[in-house]
């Protein structure tokens, strides 16, 4: 396992992090607790969840595992988020300082710790004001309730907002950005990319895998059924399925995923997950699964580097082809001096 620091801080992460989104919902209590051994056990030290996933369930599963190894808590980087609905009150949803004061503390008991590592803001909130929110993240960290705070799926004018307010006001910084990230999703990398790296925050990448595609699960011949990782369905997947596969670069994507797992003699994930690991800007990528061998089979990742011509070939495959102004030719340029 490698390791990195978190953004432009000291804190020390592994470069893959354990996402705990299947915990308490796909994943039950037991299987949670065995995926956290293994990913310790391989060397794996970031954690991340979120007080939404299964509405706290997530948490709580965590809590009781660092409860029965308490030891683990000085090993482990613990991440959570707050931002979208626990409850149905009128300031239960959010970036007020109302809110999040109440979010907070109800995720240090429900993982039965006095503090966490980093402290993640779900989404941008246009209805409260910035400096407020950043205002509560400074006080969190003053209390010694959270030590680094950090931003998830922000536009790149969020983010630059965010640095430039707490930067004037004279407030604790974010560190990290938790994005879509993943070679079926490159966009990212026209704006947010270079802004995280201008301000020295670290990438947290969730959904590595594209939802599976690329892991080979989707063909061009069969549709999926409606079986996912949230349940049984037979309307869920099949719209974004059709979106994803009416466009030629999806298959061109897959091919070049799927030709290079065979030339190398490893699975397909493990391709698009060294790719991203590697990309310029990337901290740590958040790995989900609902089982313990899927996480094994996932954090073998760790062992393959892709020569330059391999990461060439995917990055021709999976250029997501902009307009030409400002992210096309021009914008190219630019980022290519960036990154």
């Amino acid at each position: 396992m490698e390791y990195r620091t978190l953004g432009n801080s000291g804190c020390v992460v592994s470069a893959f992090a354990l996402g705990t989104m299947t915990f308490g919902q796909e994943t039950d209590e037991s299987g949670s607790h065995a995926q956290l051994d293994r990913f310790t056990a391989e060397g794996g030290t970031f954690v991340d969840t979120a007080d939404v996933y299964a509405n706290g369930a997530s948490e709580q599963i965590i809590g009781r595992w660092l409860a029965q190894r308490p030891s683990r808590r000085d090993e482990i980087v613990l991440a959570t988020k707050a931002r979208f609905p626990m409850g149905e009150g009128r300031n239960d949803v959010g970036t007020s300082r109302k809110h999040l004061a109440a979010a907070l503390d109800a995720s240090l008991r429900r993982l039965g710790v006095d503090n966490v590592d980093l402290y993640q803001l779900h989404g941008y909130d246009p209805l409260t004001p910035l400096e407020e929110t950043l205002r509560f993240l400074d006080d969190a960290v003053r209390a010694g309730k959270v030590h680094y705070i950090g931003l998830s799926n922000f536009a790149g004018w969020q983010l630059q907002r965010a640095v430039d307010l707490a930067a004037a006001r004279g407030f604790v910084p974010p560190v990290t950005l938790q994005p879509q990230y993943n070679l079926l999703a490159r966009e990212i990398e026209w704006e947010i990319v270079p802004a995280a790296m201008a301000n020295g925050l670290g990438v947290l990448p969730w959904s590595p895998l594209g939802g599976g595609w690329l892991t080979g699960k989707y063909t061009r011949d069969e549709r999926p059924s409606g079986a996912t990782r949230l349940g049984e369905n037979p309307d869920r997947g099949v719209e974004g399925y059709d979106r994803r596969a009416a466009s030629q670069r999806t298959w061109d994507v897959v091919d070049v995923v799927g030709d290079i797992a065979t030339e190398r003699g490893v699975p397909m994930a493990h391709v698009a997950l060294s790719w991203l690991v590697d990309r310029p800007g990337v901290t740590s990528v958040i790995l989900g699964a609902r089982t313990e061998a899927q996480l094994v089979d996932n954090l073998g990742a760790a062992g393959l580097v892709l020569t330059d011509a391999e990461r060439k070939r995917l990055d021709e495959a999976s250029d997501p082809e902009p307009a030409d102004y400002p992210y096309g030719s021009i914008g190219r340029e630019q980022r290519t001096r960036v990154l």
